[in-house]
C-alpha cells in the first residue's frame, strides 16, 4: 500500500472493530499513524482486541467504546462518547453487522438484522455528521456486502414480521447500505465529506456464529479454505478510508480496491428518499434531517 499516505493526526472511528474484517482495518489504519477507536458490545473482549491491535499496529493511539450496535439508545450513548473524545472525526468506517437465522426482535422493536446492518449505521452516521463535516475533508466507509444484489427493500413488509428468511433480510439491510450510501453522498455534495461503499470479500470470520443457518453449517467447512483472510478482506475499507487515489470519490460501490456497478435497484434515487426518510422515523429523528 505504498500509495496509501499516513494517517497520522487523523481520528477513526470503526464500529464492530474487536475481531474479523473490522479489528484488520483498525490495525491498518492505527498502523498508518491513526488514532483508532472501536467499538464493541463486551468491555472486556473490546479492551483485549484494543490491545492486540496496539501490538500489531505499533501504535498506542487505540480507544476503546462499548455498545450494542442493535440498540438506538446505546448508539446514541456511543455518539456522545465519540463527541466527547474526538473533536475531529476524519473518518467513520461503519463495519459492524452479521447474520440470524431466525427472526429477532431488538430492544426498540425493530427485527434485528435490519436494525444492526443498516439503522445502527444510519443512526451513527447522522448523529456525528456535524462532526464529520467540521473535520472536513472526511470520509465516511460503510462495508456493504456482494449479497446486496440479491436484496430487494420490500417497503410494506421492512421488519420481516409476515414472512421472515435470515438471507432475505441480510441480502435486503446490505442493498440498504448502499441505497443509504448513495442517497447521503448527494446530500452531502459540496461539504467535503465523501460517502463510499463497499464489497470486502468472502472473508473467514465467525460471520453468523450465533444464529447459524443449516446450509452455513454444512458448507463453511468447504468453502473456508477459498475464503479471504480478514486482513485480506480489510484491504477495500482501509484504501477508502486513506488513500490519495480515492481523495474526493463519493456516491460509489467498490470491490477489491476497485469502483463497481452495484445491484440496479440500489441507483433508484426515490426509493433511496424514501428509505431515508422511513428509516428517520425508526431511529426517531422527529423531522427528516437534512446534511
Amino acid at each position: 500500500m505504498a500509495d496509501t499516505p499516513r494517517m497520522t493526526g487523523k481520528n477513526v472511528l470503526v464500529t464492530g472493530g474487536t475481531a474479523g474484517i473490522g479489528e484488520a482495518t483498525a490495525v491498518g489504519l492505527a498502523a498508518l499513524g491513526a488514532r483508532v477507536g472501536i467499538t464493541g458490545r463486551d468491555r472486556i473482549r473490546a479492551e483485549a482486541a484494543a490491545v492486540d491491535i496496539r501490538a500489531a499496529s505499533g501504535n498506542p493511539a487505540v480507544d476503546v467504546f462499548t455498545a450494542d450496535m442493535s440498540s438506538q439508545a446505546e448508539i446514541r450513548r456511543l455518539a456522545g462518547e465519540v463527541l466527547d473524545a474526538y473533536p475531529r472525526l476524519d473518518v467513520l468506517v461503519n463495519n459492524v453487522g452479521g447474520f440470524w437465522a431466525h427472526r429477532h426482535v431488538t430492544a426498540d422493536g425493530l427485527e434485528h438484522t435490519v436494525a444492526l446492518n443498516y439503522l445502527g449505521p444510519f443512526l451513527l452516521t447522522n448523529l456525528l455528521l456535524d462532526r464529520l463535516k467540521a473535520s472536513a475533508p472526511a470520509r465516511i466507509v460503510t462495508v456493504s456486502s456482494g449479497a446486496h444484489t440479491q436484496g430487494r427493500i420490500d417497503f410494506d413488509d421492512l421488519q420481516g414480521s409476515a414472512r421472515y428468511s435470515g438471507q432475505r433480510a441480510y441480502n435486503a439491510s446490505k442493498l440498504a447500505n448502499v441505497m443509504f450510501t448513495y442517497e447521503l453522498a448527494r446530500r452531502l455534495e459540496g461539504t467535503g465529506v465523501t460517502a463510499t461503499v463497499l464489497h470486502p470479500g468472502v472473508v473467514r470470520t465467525n460471520f453468523g456464529a450465533e444464529d447459524q443457518a443449516d446450509f452455513f453449517k454444512v458448507m463453511r467447512p468447504l468453502v473456508r479454505p477459498f475464503m479471504k483472510s480478514p486482513t485480506a478482506g480489510a484491504a477495500t475499507p482501509i484504501y477508502l478510508a486513506s488513500s490519495a487515489q480515492v481523495e474526493g470519490v463519493t456516491g460509489r460501490y467498490f470491490v477489491n480496491r476497485k469502483p463497481k456497478a452495484s445491484n440496479k435497484v440500489s441507483y433508484d434515487s426515490a426509493a433511496a428518499v424514501r428509505l431515508w426518510k422511513i428509516s428517520a422515523d425508526l431511529v426517531g429523528f422527529t423531522t427528516d434531517r437534512r446534511t
